[in-house]
């Protein structure tokens, strides 16, 4: 908590808080958080779990060249690294799932952060996706009055510069890894401290063969398609939580919303990212002329629905493996963080 980015975190998420709750009668979001239909939240949480048991299977798949771990060993790791993103602060949770990873199955923690980037720069590949999809749509949110938001139209084409562009280096990565490997080393040799060398160097060349998976065009095609069948059951929960309220609108805008708002996610935030999701989503469905209580209650109640369940599912699976959050495990995390 010591840290400058914990409480940079806090800032941003008090300004976004500042912003979700602009404009509202409170008496009003009460009253939709009242009304509303929590039932439909079961169904939701269902077809959430199964999109994370997806990513289990995904991040098995990437880890096959490294090693073989079966998809029901890495649920509930990837559970616990929900967890740390959802109660740690810089997602400190993907870092953790590397770490718990180490100890249960000896797999090298750079390695593990490669295919946790790799990930990642998929999901992010996939989300900008669901957005150019709906350029329409995007269209009305891009011109919508929400200030802060400013041109999410520019920032969307930004953005996939920034994820294509990554996905383009490591592809290069996988596929030339010797070529790879000497310009790395040559990096390292010029530009790093000599004390420093030989664990950069083993770091990197680990990191490397996480990258294994992404030599094959037919591996780079199931990670892509088991992406985007993770965020669409995701979408499908926005869908089953949205009819717990009384506002309506398209799948494809709930499309926009989730690749628009966990793209929101990447600010910097408190953890939990708390402020930017409620901010982002009612600005979103605001402009599809929901009213705002009913959009920020909408927020607020998907927001928790995404962040408890596997919150909890993940603290249950982080005690029942043994593992504590101890000064070891806290020491090891941030090193590999601050490397990542």
């Amino acid at each position: 908590m010591k840290k400058w980015q914990f409480w940079l975190g806090i800032i941003i998420s008090a300004v976004f808080l500042y912003f979700a709750l602009g404009g509202l009668k409170l008496g009003d979001f009460w009253n939709a958080i009242k009304s509303a239909n929590y039932w439909w939240i079961f169904p939701g949480v269902a077809v959430y779990f199964v999109a994370v048991w997806v990513r289990a299977w995904r991040w098995h798949y990437l880890l096959k060249p490294i090693k073989k771990v079966p998809t029901r060993v890495m649920f509930p790791v990837t559970c616990i690294g929900y967890m740390g993103n959802n109660i740690y602060p810089a997602r400190a949770g993907e870092v953790l799932r590397a770490v718990v990873l180490k100890r249960k199955e000896n797999v090298p923690i750079s390695a593990s952060l490669a295919t946790i980037i790799v990930e990642r720069i998929f999901d992010g590949v996939v989300m900008l996706a669901f957005v150019f999809v709906n350029l329409p749509a995007l269209a009305k949110v891009a011109a919508f009055d929400s200030g802060f938001l400013g041109n999410i139209q520019e920032l969307a084409i930004i953005g996939t510069g920034i994820f294509l562009g990554a996905l383009v280096v490591f592809l290069l990565a996988a596929m030339f890894p010797k070529t790879s490997e000497k310009i790395i080393l040559w990096c390292i040799n010029h530009f790093m401290p000599k004390k420093f060398r030989e664990k950069s160097s083993d770091i990197m060349l680990k990191f490397l063969e996480g990258l294994a998976s992404l030599r094959s065009p037919v591996n780079i095609l199931m990670v892509f398609f088991t992406s985007v069948l993770i965020w669409l059951l995701e979408t499908v929960k926005y869908w089953f939580v949205m009819h717990a309220f009384t506002f309506s609108v398209s799948f494809f805008a709930l499309m926009l919303l989730n690749g628009i708002a966990n793209l929101a996610t990447t600010i910097p935030s408190a953890p939990g990212y708390i402020g930017t999701w409620e901010a982002v989503t009612k600005a979103v469905l605001m402009a599809f002329n929901v009213p705002g209580a009913q959009a920020l209650g909408y927020a607020v109640v998907l927001h928790v629905a995404l962040w408890l369940p596997i919150t909890l599912l993940g603290a249950y699976y982080m005690t029942r493996e043994g593992v504590k959050w101890n000064d070891s495990m806290r020491a090891e995390t941030n090193e590999n963080q601050e490397a990542a």
